[in-house]
């Protein structure tokens, strides 16, 4: 089911003494988020005055936070952007729109268990899933994934002889 927020990332720190919010991205590429003109903290509608890549994170000016005080009193909330603010390319999802999917082999048709978190690897993202067995499935599609059905939040796999977790 489509989401209408997907958390990008949490506020970790102040920047400097100015206002400037430290965001940590949460599997987001920083240009990414910083591209954003409306965030969302906690679920309030920010309009950011200005954002900027400061090495694997996001600093962000935001209305009413003028000095470090105001800006650390935002550490710990989480930033999201509305779902659909967000362009990405065909066959490609958010983490959190993929969390909950009930995953199915797809030469069988045996239900497997849900999708419980997306772990990030240099290579490629790895759908941990969790049913009878636990199974990490890298998330290549064509090898491993067959298809992804967002809306009826069903992803299908080939499944193979090591996935398990407890299969040797």
């Amino acid at each position: 089911m489509k989401q209408e927020f997907i958390t990008v990332g949490t506020v970790v720190n102040a920047h400097g003494i100015r206002g400037e919010v430290k965001v940590n991205p949460a599997g987001f590429d920083p240009a990414f988020i910083a591209a954003f003109s409306t965030l969302y903290f906690n679920g309030e509608a920010v309009k950011v005055r200005s954002a900027r890549v400061h090495k694997s994170t996001v600093l962000l000016t935001l209305p009413g936070v003028e000095d470090m005080d105001a800006a650390l009193a935002l550490k710990g909330k989480t930033v999201a952007i509305r779902r659909d603010d967000a362009q990405l390319p065909q066959g490609e999802y958010f983490d959190d729109e993929l969390l909950g999917c009930d995953v199915v082999d797809d030469a069988t048709g045996e239900s497997l268990g849900k999708v419980m978190r997306v772990l990030h690897y240099p290579a490629h993202k790895v759908y941990e899933v969790r049913g009878q067995r636990e199974y990490l499935i890298p998330a290549v599609k064509g090898v491993f994934i067959a298809s992804v059905d967002v809306e009826g939040c069903v992803i299908r796999i080939h499944n193979m002889k090591g996935l398990a977790t407890d299969e040797n």
